[in-house]
């Protein structure tokens, strides 16, 4: 029987991002079933930044909307971002470890089949559609998501 693994993405900070993804691709390189939960903060990971829309949203909808990152090359960092240099700093120094960017791990993830959930509710408050995300995310809800967790060998909150 496969093994599970359940992230719950509720950060939407770069390097917490990137950590997720490492374990998720590599979860699925060792043939362990990999679901992860975008919650909050953490959709702007799979928001598609080329498919951000205003029509029937709110006035502070269309604000949020605009407001927060549109993808993974727009997150911030958890620590030292100092108005996007320390990213900056980050990224020269992966480049020059030959490490790929975030993107990268996040098309990794799509490609081998980790299942990703995005929170119905979450979508709601924040005024975002499901046009607007990648087109792998499948909206559920929280027991969607507490049923996978439970049936899970591992839990992780990111």
């Amino acid at each position: 029987m496969a093994k599970k693994m359940n992230l719950l993405m509720f950060s939407g900070d770069y390097d917490k991002a990137f950590a997720a993804l490492i374990l998720a691709n590599t979860a699925r390189e060792m043939e362990v079933d990999v679901t992860m939960f975008f919650a909050f903060w953490g959709l702007m990971l799979v928001r598609d930044p080329d498919k951000m829309t205003l029509e029937d949203k709110s006035t502070y909808e269309k604000m949020f909307g605009m407001m927060t990152p549109k993808g993974p090359k727009e997150l911030p960092l958890s620590k030292m971002n100092f108005s996007g240099i320390g990213k900056s700093m980050l990224i020269e120094m992966m480049e020059d470890d030959n490490t790929p960017p975030l993107e990268a791990f996040l098309k990794g993830a799509q490609k081998k089949g980790v299942k990703f959930y995005g929170c119905k509710l979450s979508m709601e408050i924040m005024g975002f559609k499901q046009e607007e995300m990648v087109p792998e995310l499948e909206i559920v809800t929280a027991k969607t998501y507490l049923e996978d967790a439970l049936n899970s060998d591992m839990q992780l909150f990111i």
